[in-house]
């Protein structure tokens, strides 16, 4: 098979013609990054979220940030509360506000909703947090606020609720990522707050009819939010083996279960790391350990079934680096596109005997040959040169 018969131009008719091929139409649209901050695959997301929304009813964005944060752009976008600086300061976690690519984006759904009364939303699905976690105090005291009336405070008081919270530093202690003695998640309070989450989000439910749609779906958030920092925090404590194993799974658990209520507001277009949006299970090699846990996208896409699809990302030359021609990137690399988007079920059979990339860029996650029959398509883009260096 000629590889050029696997792919097609990356514009608008090519991603509507993806879409069609698909054996159902997504409620979730999986877009990952090989890598993280490079302009040129920021550039082409936009322009496929552009023509998503125009051509395809697409109404809903999520990117890999935190899923409170988020509220803060969801708000601009919608009321327009607040500024843009302030939003793309405050809306991000993980230095994602200030890509440039996410500002543009930004200030384009905007102005989209400004002029239709059909209203665009902004979703952020990542955890508070990434190897350490954050204070749960916004998310349990914005569900206590919710919940309103007597019943929450059957469960707890607001100020014993303040007092077992504590200040939010011990919460925060990024040392706590690697020791585990310095994690507060197993403390008397810490172990007494999993109790009182769980009673609330199970109060939830009780108190539904009182909520407005806006209110459940914020209640809900701050819901899962809470009761999965309380998890991730006791585990931070925890000194086996498996700690890294277990805390990298809850991360991507806590992601699925973000996906799944954006799912309800479908069809979206998610973005994020390969590794956090792939089918199968995610391998790392973490010191002298061997981590292996499942995706989020592997658990979205057994709730969904095809309902998710999943395109992956790929470059052929990163800053200086150019892909060996007998690699997958490689091979894409003859394409006569800068941008092209590929079948990669098709491509598995084309490129059974490719070899693995090492690339010098460690920021830099190349295809796995062996997972091609995993993925949907591939969004391959010739050269990433406009990139943050990390590290």
């Amino acid at each position: 098979m000629d590889i050029k018969d696997t792919a097609r131009p990356l514009d608008g008719a090519g991603v509507s013609e993806f879409l069609r091929s698909l054996p159902a139409r997504p409620l979730l649209l999986g877009l990952g990054e090989a890598r993280h901050f490079v302009d040129e695959l920021g550039e082409a997301r936009n322009e496929i979220f552009r023509e998503l929304v125009e051509h395809e009813g697409y109404r809903s964005f999520a990117i890999e940030s935190d899923c409170l944060l988020g509220l803060v752009v969801d708000d601009y976008l919608t009321t327009g509360a607040g500024t843009l600086d302030d939003v793309m300061e405050r809306g991000f976690s993980h230095g994602f506000g200030a890509f440039p690519a996410n500002r543009e984006l930004v200030c384009w759904m905007r102005a989209y909703n400004e002029e239709h009364d059909e209203q665009l939303r902004f979703f952020g699905f990542d955890g508070p947090l990434e190897y350490w976690a954050a204070s749960p105090r916004q998310a349990l005291t914005g569900l206590y606020d919710l919940l309103g009336g007597p019943l929450p405070g059957d469960v707890v008081t607001r100020q014993t609720l303040d007092t077992l919270l504590g200040p939010d530093e011990p919460w925060a202690n990024e040392a706590a990522a690697m020791d585990p003695a310095r994690s507060i998640g197993r403390s008397a309070e810490a172990q007494r707050l999993r109790l009182i989450a769980d009673d609330l989000a199970a109060l939830l439910d009780t108190q539904a009819p009182q909520l407005s749609g806006r209110e459940a779906e914020r209640a809900a958030l701050y819901a899962r939010t809470a009761t999965g920092l309380l998890r991730y925090h006791y585990w931070m404590a925890d000194a086996s083996p498996a700690r890294w194993t277990r805390l990298s799974a809850l991360r991507d658990a806590m992601m699925a279960a973000n996906l799944r209520a954006v799912a309800e507001h479908g069809p979206a277009l998610i973005f994020a790391s390969n590794l956090h949006l792939q089918r199968n299970k995610t391998l790392m090699e973490f010191g002298d350990q061997r981590l292996e846990w499942w995706s989020a996208g592997a658990i979205a896409a057994a709730h969904l079934g095809d309902r998710y699809a999943f395109l992956a990302s790929a470059f052929g030359t990163v800053g200086d680096d150019a892909p060996p021609p007998d690699t997958v990137e490689g091979a894409l690399s003859a394409l006569p596109w800068d941008r092209s988007l590929v079948d990669a079920r098709r491509l598995a059979g084309a490129a059974a005997t490719a070899a693995p990339r090492v690339s010098r860029d460690f920021a830099y996650f190349p295809l796995d040959p062996a997972q091609l029959g995993q993925i949907d398509g591939i969004v391959f883009l010739d050269r990433a040169v406009r990139l943050k260096k990390l590290g």
